[in-house]
């Protein structure tokens, strides 16, 4: 007798629900799918226990018939795809038809339907996916799902589910994301007989997400006005500057109207918020990507979590194009530092006061035309080449040609949206009060009081002059006296190969030495001549992560961001009012002037509406 047999169907069943149903929230996940299919309005979801003892998922949607109710516990029954045409432009949430028989396998399930039209409903009942009854009954219309007692006979995966709390807080990210993809249907949550929360319906995306995670977190998101690149439409919200989270969990993106996992899209969001972002945060986005459903493969992962696209590069051009111009055009004031309020008029002007500190000439910041201005007692022997070009005079044509430049996207970005955009606001509708601890900048502004960091202000100054001067002159490169070797894996090798013009353009002069050797006799001037490799290495990530619409300078602004941070002025470095007001004003011509280019906020505004909060003058 041979040795490889089938396996009864029972256990071929339970094998095959590990793929689909994981947890609590991997049942929640597939139940809430299939009442969205069902054209549902309003879905209420009941769990005890954190979802191990009870999940009850009730809608109000199409219901099914006793035959459709006892097919839909089959194996591979679909009513959402009929031929591999189908499969190549699903446009439901669900279409394996595995998800029912998985759960009912794992459980003890019920499972109550009616058609609007019919007298009475129908209720099947299985254990351990073995039907025990089906019956007629008075539900209402819709259909309603009941799982007790989930891994009841499978105590291995049982007693690795985690602590309830931990399954309740998974299901109810769940409940919420999909909340967030159907803002016109009622959500309700009830965690042990208590409501968590109770969503209307409506027709305001941002109001839906403020009702899940706070109106005022809801108030300070960017929004994405609908953009198209290549047939793919991005819209959304997106936090500003500053507003980063050490997870993904509120980093949610959305492909028609389905929750998905792609790297082409975290990469995407990575460059689009580029230096408005701190390393190693992830931003705060409610992202909905559109696309022809036949242009993306979600058939990838049994759960549905993956997607793949056929052309990603256009996705993340989509993204980084959509991002960007949202933070350049909707940042339009100052980071609020307590919270978004609505904006009162300002009070009458007080006399300006501001206290400094006189110090021998040699430990000043000298006051220039140019800010890119250094201490000759710094010592950066390596750097210093290249800051000599942005320590040159500027004239005053030069300045003002550069408040007047306005930003034009790439031949490969998608169009402007023609939205009205808030005018950026100026040096002029400030006043100096003063300087806190040496290094905060007190300003009066016409919507309250902002503190500007004198650091993170002059290191976005530098960084974007910086990268201004590089664009025209290039990156400096200097001559190694001996050539270095580096041996790197073929793959590497080729990839390098391919992009010796854009190292070039960097400041990197490589070619081939046979084999998979790289020599190098030439390196950046801001590089550390002993340490090729590393950047080498950087280099190497950044570009497989690279688009057409990627700038080759925009390798090295991460070596770039580290210089201008030496050379910024410091904490306890004390500047004049003309010092400040012309740092000011340099600051608020950059194109990304409410962060330094590691994503501190640079200017923080605290409005007169919350200051009259703290003081009681008001609710």
């Amino acid at each position: 007798m041979g040795k490889i047999r089938l396996l009864p169907e029972a256990l071929a069943s339970q094998v095959a629900a590990g793929e689909v149903v994981e947890r609590p929230a991997s049942v929640v996940k597939e139940l809430v799918e299939n009442s969205i299919d069902a054209g549902a309005t309003t879905i209420e979801v009941r769990v005890q226990r954190g979802g191990i003892a009870l999940i009850r998922v009730t809608d109000d949607g199409c219901g099914m018939n006793r035959d459709d109710a006892l097919m839909c516990l089959e194996r591979n029954a679909t009513s959402k795809i009929r031929t591999k045409e189908d499969l190549g432009a699903i446009l439901t949430l669900g279409f394996r038809g595995e998800a029912m028989p998985s759960i009912a396998s794992v459980s003890k399930f019920r499972l109550t339907t009616r058609e609007p039209e019919a007298l009475t409903g129908t209720e099947v009942i299985v254990n351990g996916g073995k039907i025990a009854s089906v019956k007629d009954c008075g539900e209402p219309p819709g259909t309603q799902i009941e799982v007790r007692s989930l891994f009841y006979n499978l105590p291995a995966r049982r007693k690795f589910l985690r602590t309830e709390t931990t399954e309740y807080s998974h299901l109810e990210q769940v409940i919420k994301t999909q909340a967030i993809a159907h803002e016109n249907i009622r959500f309700s949550l009830v965690r042990d007989d208590r409501l968590a929360f109770q969503l209307p319906s409506t027709t305001s995306l941002r109001e839906r997400i403020g009702g899940l995670v706070g109106d005022d977190l809801a108030g300070r998101l960017l929004e994405i006005e609908p953009t198209t690149h290549k047939n793919v439409t991005v819209r959304g919200f997106i936090g500003p500057p500053g507003m980063g989270r050490s997870d993904k969990r509120q980093q949610l993106s959305f492909l028609n109207g389905r929750p998905v996992e792609a790297a082409i899209i975290s990469r995407g969001l990575r460059e689009g918020y580029h230096t408005a972002l701190m390393k190693g945060q992830y931003p705060v986005t409610f992202l909905f990507i559109e696309t022809d459903p036949s242009a993306v493969d979600v058939n990838v992962h049994p759960a549905k979590r993956e997607v793949r696209f056929h052309d990603g590069f256009s996705v993340q051009d989509a993204i980084i194009g959509a991002v960007q111009r949202t933070l350049r055009e909707r940042m339009t004031r100052p980071v609020s530092g307590v919270g978004f309020t609505g904006n009162l008029p300002a009070p009458e002007p007080h006399s300006l006061v501001v206290q400094e500190e006189l110090l021998p000439a040699h430990d000043r910041y000298t006051l220039r035309k140019d800010w890119g201005h250094f201490p000759k007692t710094d010592p950066a022997p390596v750097q210093q080449p290249l800051f000599t070009a942005i320590e040159r005079e500027r004239t005053e044509a030069e300045l003002e040609t550069r408040q007047g430049v306005v930003s034009t996207p790439t031949p490969s970005s998608p169009s402007p949206p023609s939205v009205p955009v808030e005018e950026k606001p100026k040096a002029a509708d400030y006043r100096i009060i003063g300087v806190l601890g040496k290094l905060y900048v007190l300003l009066e502004g016409k919507e309250g009081l902002v503190l500007m960091d004198q650091h993170a202000a002059h290191e976005r100054v530098l960084f974007e002059e910086m990268k201004r001067r590089m664009e025209t002159e290039g990156v400096p490169s200097q001559r190694l006296l001996t050539p270095i070797m580096v041996d790197l894996p073929p793959r590497d090798f080729d990839l390098i190969s391919r992009n010796l013009e854009t190292l070039g353009k960097l400041g990197l002069s490589a070619e081939p030495f046979g084999g998979n050797t790289l020599k190098i006799d030439a390196l950046p001037v801001f590089l550390k001549s002993d340490d090729p490799e590393s950047f080498l290495n950087e280099v190497i990530n950044e570009i497989r992560s690279a688009s057409d619409r990627m700038s080759s300078l925009r390798l090295g602004e991460d070596m770039i961001a580290t210089t201008v941070c030496r050379h910024a002025v410091k904490a306890n470095d004390p500047l004049h009012e003309k010092e400040l007001q012309k740092l000011l004003e340099d600051l608020l011509v950059c194109d990304m002037a409410y962060c330094c280019p590691h994503g501190r906020p640079t200017l923080i505004q605290i409005n007169y509406a919350e200051l009259e909060r703290k003081f009681g003058r008001r609710a």
